[in-house]
């Protein structure tokens, strides 16, 4: 019996049917703001204050707390050391389909070293609890007397007690049961949470002269540079070795700033001595508050900064507050104009200038529903069992926002909606599903969020107005090879709000004007992006609870720009897949001139002698011909958003050493020999493609030689075939000339040579630099 072969794993896209906005009982008001994710029914409960509670310590005080017991579940409020009226406000949240009791109970509690005492109780029948629904105002809580052990006043309790959904005004700050494993300080990493990236501009700064500049040594040339420091950005204009004491730069710094800006700008000239050695000239401290923004090309207007002269002592730098008398000439200026890149441009979700000023009108709303995920893997040990602490990232533009964590689930349902405005429908929406390793606060210290997977969903390629429900699968890429997650179930729709707009947009450049015209390089945007990218991720690792730096880094793929050989065959077999149709016309054409089919190349011809008798068909035919081949296609339009595909990225069929490659660090951390087999793979691939660039050079180069004379032979005869080539097409009518060749070219294969044509051989006889090649 032959052993059964692996099932191959399902990448595919799968479209679903979920219940989007639930039902509820006749006559109740159904909420549009949550009508992209599954109803949730919720059991809520706000525990506010308590006062006048009776003391049960041999000191006459009590250290109160709430306990919400419902079944098996159970929720605690903090404790309050000795007092008699806490005030708590905080909400507990029970999922009503996990509910197996038919009453709430809400018991006040001492604390004590060793048995927590009584105090008093509040018990709720759960069919008497009223319902709400939003837009519905908060239910106003209560007093209720506590019920004790013996009859007596024991206190009171504010409580309000109701059902509700997960469209509550109270459920982002709820405690849930499913977190009753969490400690305290682990809670507020479990909380949904909607973040706001700071705004982001590009800090220009033109360095342009420093006068009366004094160097320790009169003796020698100084060396001098400016060197330019914004938080953790520091930046160089280049050495000035000259005698004159007015050293003159006139060039660029750029910088990314965020507001509220809070680092400032630090100028400071230095003379080069030694290796290693620099003496400080002077230094200027600039905040950015003071500098001008612009939101054009105009230059701002240029401004003298006075130096101000450190000189240090005892080992310490100590600030002389003289002034100096050495300046510096700047003109510096934050520019709106740009958009930021934080991300690559292929799949950016913003392309917005800085300047709120430069913004268009909005062209739509996306509004997206994370239901649940299914089938998700272990990515930790718990208790000797596997686990996944789940959450959901989503990205774009400048909001970001995380769902809830569900614990210890591989089919989490989050059923969380969120609404951004749409500014520019080409653009990227982008899905985190993260493992949380930070349920144990401050014993988690030092984890990382494990990756789950991410979906990108390209907003041109959804139909307005559609809602689609498709169930995405999680894929991520490991040294071991590509490896399916899970799936993640999104309902997505974007709603256009002008098709007028949203049409201009098409014509519109793809990122702002000054992106043109005041261009900046290729090396200036890489690393501009990784210091935006930085500075949004150390932002919002600052809020609370963190969207850690490892979450931000993937998301934003920030290693996007490193060398994998997987990825160049992914994008060899894309320019392949490209020049396929290129290749296939030619060939086609190919058998048209070798009479394969007769009949098509008679069609052929008698098509070629109609567009020459009538060229003014030619722009038309063509045009039409296009858009019968769009109509065509029509029948077979992509129904489905775009989604991660392993053939494509060739993640399935990559070598083991390849990937071991691509996740190396940089510098690398590999053996000497692996990494001396790996350049010489590398070796032999650019070989291969300095040959294919060398070819395309000799044929360039041989066209430059038919007029440069370098063979005064071949120039002669193509200099006097271009004369006599005018003369004939002057005194010839063009279509005739056009039939005469259209008929050439197509002729019966009884005419025609195995060998090359004349023009061929005769271009490939022709000289190339090559021969001057070492």
């Amino acid at each position: 019996m032959q052993p059964q072969r692996p099932q191959p794993e399902d990448y595919s896209l799968k479209e679903t049917t979920p219940h989007l906005g639930g039902f509820m009982a006749a006559g109740d008001k159904r909420t549009s703001t949550y009508d992209l994710v599954e109803q949730m029914q919720y059991l809520y409960v706000r525990v506010v204050k308590a006062k006048d509670l009776s003391a049960k310590d041999a000191t006459g005080s009590c250290d109160p707390y709430v306990e919400i017991k419902l079944g098996n579940y159970k929720g605690t409020t903090r404790y309050f050391e000795k007092n008699a009226n806490p005030e708590w406000n905080q909400v507990f949240a029970f999922p009503k389909e996990r509910i197996q009791s038919s009453y709430v109970e809400v018991v006040v509690k001492d604390k004590d070293f060793g048995k927590d005492d009584f105090i008093g109780r509040v018990v709720f029948d759960l069919n008497e609890v009223p319902k709400r629904v939003p837009p519905d105002s908060p239910l106003a809580p209560e007093w209720y007397r506590l019920e004790g052990r013996k009859e007596g006043k024991v206190g009171e309790l504010m409580l309000a007690v109701w059902m509700g959904s997960q469209a509550d005004e109270a459920f982002p700050e709820a405690w849930h049961s499913d977190a009753a494993t969490v400690p305290s300080d682990g809670l507020a990493s479990i909380r949904s949470k909607v973040y706001l990236t700071p705004k982001l501009w590009y800090l220009r700064v033109n360095v342009i002269e420093a006068q009366d500049l004094i160097p320790s040594d009169k003796n020698r040339h100084p060396e001098v540079y400016v060197k330019a420091t914004l938080g953790n950005q520091v930046l160089r204009t280049r050495i000035w070795a000259n005698k004159n004491a007015n050293p003159m730069w006139n060039e660029d710094l750029m910088f990314v700033a965020a507001e509220s800006f809070e680092d400032h700008l630090t100028l400071s000239v230095e003379d080069r001595i030694a290796q290693n050695k620099d003496e400080v000239l002077g230094k200027a401290i600039i905040p950015l508050q003071n500098v001008d923004r612009r939101l054009d090309h105009r230059p701002v207007h240029s401004r003298w900064c006075n130096l101000e002269k450190h000189v240090s002592g005892d080992g310490e730098q100590k600030k002389k507050d003289a002034k100096f008398s050495s300046r510096i000439h700047v003109r510096i200026s934050l520019d709106g104009g740009y958009h930021v890149l934080d991300e690559s441009t292929h799949y950016s979700s913003d392309l917005r200038a800085t300047a709120k000023q430069l913004w268009k009108p909005r062209v739509g709303v996306l509004e997206l529903g994370i239901l649940n995920a299914q089938g998700l893997l272990p990515m930790k040990t718990k208790d000797g069992r596997g686990t996944t602490d789940s959450y959901c990232v989503a990205k774009y533009g400048h909001k970001w926002v995380r769902t809830r964590t569900i614990i210890d689930s591989f089919n989490p349902k989050w059923n969380e909606q969120y609404t951004w405005d749409v500014y520019d429908p080409c653009t990227v929406i982008t899905i985190g599903v993260f493992d949380n390793c930070h349920l144990q606060g401050e014993k988690a210290k030092g984890n990382n969020d494990g990756r789950i997977g991410k979906v990108r969903i390209r907003l041109s390629t959804l139909e307005a107005g559609r809602v689609y429900t498709h169930s995405y699968p999680l894929i991520i890429l490991l040294p071991t090879g590509v490896k399916k997650m899970g799936e993640v179930q999104l309902a997505v729709r974007f709603t256009c709000s002008s098709l007028v707009n949203m049409m201009q947009m098409y014509s519109q450049p793809l990122l702002p004007k000054m992106h043109y015209i005041y261009p900046l390089s290729v090396t200036q945007l890489d690393n501009l992006r990784l210091q935006a990218t930085q500075m949004v991720s150390m932002r919002l690792s600052r809020a609370e609870p963190p969207l850690r730096k490892e979450v931000v880094e993937y998301m934003l793929d920030v290693d996007s720009h490193m060398w994998s050989m997987r990825k160049s065959k992914a994008n060899f077999f894309r320019i392949m897949k490209l020049l396929a149709p290129l290749v296939g016309a030619a060939k086609w054409f190919g058998q048209i001139c070798e009479w394969k089919n007769p009949l098509t190349t008679v069609l052929i011809h008698v098509l070629f002698i109609i567009l020459v008798l009538y060229p003014e068909l030619i722009l038309p035919t063509i045009f039409l011909y296009l858009f019968l081949i769009g109509i065509w296609y029509y029948r077979w339009r992509p129904r489905q958003p775009p989604h991660m595909d392993t053939r494509l990225s060739h993640a399935e069929t990559s070598h083991p050493d390849e990937l071991d490659e691509e996740f190396d660090t940089f510098p690398t951390s590999r053996s000497q020999d692996l990494v001396r087999m790996r350049y010489d793979r590398l070796r032999s691939i650019a070989g291969r493609v300095q040959t294919l660039v060398g070819d395309l050079a000799t044929q360039g180069e041989r066209l430059q030689s038919l007029l440069s004379w370098r063979d005064p032979r071949a120039t002669a005869i193509f200099v006097t075939f271009c004369l006599i080539a005018a003369v004939v097409l002057y005194l010839t009518p063009f279509r005739i000339v056009a039939f005469f060749a259209g008929l050439y070219l197509l002729r019966h294969p009884r005419f025609r040579h195995r060998l090359p044509s004349v023009p061929l051989n005769f271009f490939r006889r022709l000289p190339a630099r090559t021969d001057s090649m070492l």
